[in-house]
């Protein structure tokens, strides 16, 4: 049977949305967090501990994501996890921001050969009896480069690859490399998962026959993978009850509006995709600078929003 993952967004799919969207649309077969950033301290910082704290993904197969480049933060990180009951941990070598990149991070690792071998050599030695699976594009800025980072790849016992084939460069613009996953395929010594583009049905689909990890289209759309298991798609009726979820679970957790709207705000980027017409009605609801004033502006879009067709 297909799998379906989802993937780590950062201040999207922390733990509120993953309760609220698997109880409402049913789950992911996994959920994997939004990065952890071990460092020097060997401490979480609150956020980090809320979303490894067991009580909040409770019923849920989740897998803690760890970004860093010093395999003895990594093992610690793992370590914490571990004993929270994690019984997976997932490396992010995938993240194309700047300020990580910057840092020789994430997608930074592919253009740093030595460093990410010394990283993996740390990690599989210390951590024997601990799933490890690997988040990652295909490289810096050149693709034929990809066959050699697949071979470095395949020499650990990596649990599950999860390649997203897009270079680090082009971020999340362009087409995907689609005959670089297929290069993967074609040389399968490690279980493959492919991430990428994955918006609709009619894309998951056309996918590669792996398990799939969605990101921005199942924040658009939380019930998408109730879709793909043949349920209906989700109801304006329902998407307001999941907004509603959400959002109360902000003002529970959140002090002022601020944070709450800032949250909220960055829900809509992708929500809104779920519904058609939407600039007008949506105008209001960025533009409110508290809760009030955006309570009312989000009750009239559910009232008068119309569901987008595919």
């Amino acid at each position: 049977m297909q799998e379906y993952y989802a993937a780590p967004m950062e201040g999207l799919t922390g733990w509120r949305w993953r309760q609220v969207q698997s109880e409402l649309f049913g789950g992911a077969d996994r959920y994997y967090t939004p990065f952890l950033s071990p460092n020097a301290n060997f401490e979480f910082q609150t956020k980090e501990l809320q979303e490894i704290d067991p009580a909040h993904n409770r019923g849920l197969f989740v897998v803690p994501q760890i970004l860093t480049n010093r395999a003895e933060y990594f093992v610690w990180a793992a370590q914490e996890c571990q004993s929270r009951g994690y019984t997976e941990v997932n490396l992010n070598l995938g993240c194309p921001s700047g300020t990580v990149t910057g840092k020789n991070k994430g997608a930074g690792l592919l253009r740093e050969e030595d460093i990410l071998r010394r990283l993996l050599d740390g990690i599989f030695d210390a951590l024997p009896d601990l799933k490890i699976s690997v988040k990652t594009r295909i490289g810096w800025d050149d693709p034929a480069r990809w066959p050699a980072l697949l071979e470095l790849l395949n020499a650990y016992p990596i649990a599950r690859l999860i390649v997203h084939p897009r270079l680090r460069t082009e971020f999340y613009k362009g087409a995907v490399h689609r005959d670089a996953f297929a290069w993967a395929q074609a040389n399968p010594r490690l279980p493959l998962c492919y991430n990428g583009d994955l918006l609709t049905p009619a894309d998951a689909a056309a996918a590669p026959n792996v398990p799939l990890m969605f990101g921005r289209g199942l924040v658009s759309d939380p019930a998408l993978f109730r879709r793909l298991r043949g349920g209906e798609r989700a109801t304006v009726s329902e998407l307001e009850a999941f907004h509603d979820a959400l959002y109360a679970a902000y003002h529970r957790d959140y002090s002022g509006d601020v944070p709450v709207l800032h949250r909220m705000r960055e829900l809509w980027n992708y929500l809104a995709g779920s519904f058609r017409d939407t600039e007008q009605l949506l105008r209001a609801v960025r533009k409110a600078r508290t809760c009030g004033d955006y309570d009312r502006a989000v009750r009239q879009f559910f009232a008068r929003a119309e569901l987008a067709t595919e």
